[in-house]
């Protein structure tokens, strides 16, 4: 591990130097994710993309790439789009990357059962903005807005996002 790598700690998230409040899974930390379990999936995990609200924030790095209206994430383990990026109309389930809320208005994407999905292993592990300190999310890594900022600002495609088996069953 190095400084360059995102590490979930017991405390938050060791990235930079610093260590960064963050809220998890509301089913803690498990080896054995599964779709819909609520989940943070340990292992060593990377940052596949960076997605954002154009009509909320300036783009937050060279490589980002803006979510339009019709942006989902295809969770429909069934589906061969199963936990990639899709576009409405899409008639599948899904989630909607561009909501009303804030939470999805900077989004860093893993590599979690991504590019290759297995069917059931769980879908759109991002880190994102949290609803609150310490409110559980459905399995992604949320941050306060300004601190996901500054992180998405300097994490670069390939970025290491270290869940370590230490922390199953937190």
């Amino acid at each position: 591990m190095s400084v360059d790598d995102l590490v979930l700690t017991p405390t938050g998230v060791r990235y930079a130097g610093r260590l960064w409040p963050c809220s998890i899974g509301r089913g803690g930390v498990r080896r054995d994710k599964r779709e819909g379990d609520g989940a943070t999936p340990t292992g060593t995990h990377r940052i596949a993309g960076l997605l954002y609200r154009p009509d909320r924030l300036p783009r937050p790095a060279p490589w980002a790439e803006p979510i339009g209206p019709g942006d989902l994430w295809c969770d429909a383990a069934d589906d061969p789009a199963y936990n990639h990026h899709v576009r409405a109309p899409f008639a599948a389930s899904h989630e909607d990357l561009r909501r009303a809320d804030p939470l999805y208005d900077l989004v860093l994407v893993t590599d979690w059962n991504w590019p290759v999905a297995r069917p059931g292993m769980g879908s759109a592990i991002f880190l994102h903005q949290w609803r609150r300190p310490g409110a559980p999310t459905a399995g992604c890594i949320a941050f306060a807005r300004p601190h996901l900022h500054w992180i998405a600002a300097r994490a670069a495609p390939g970025t290491k996002v270290i869940v370590p088996e230490s922390m199953a069953g937190r």
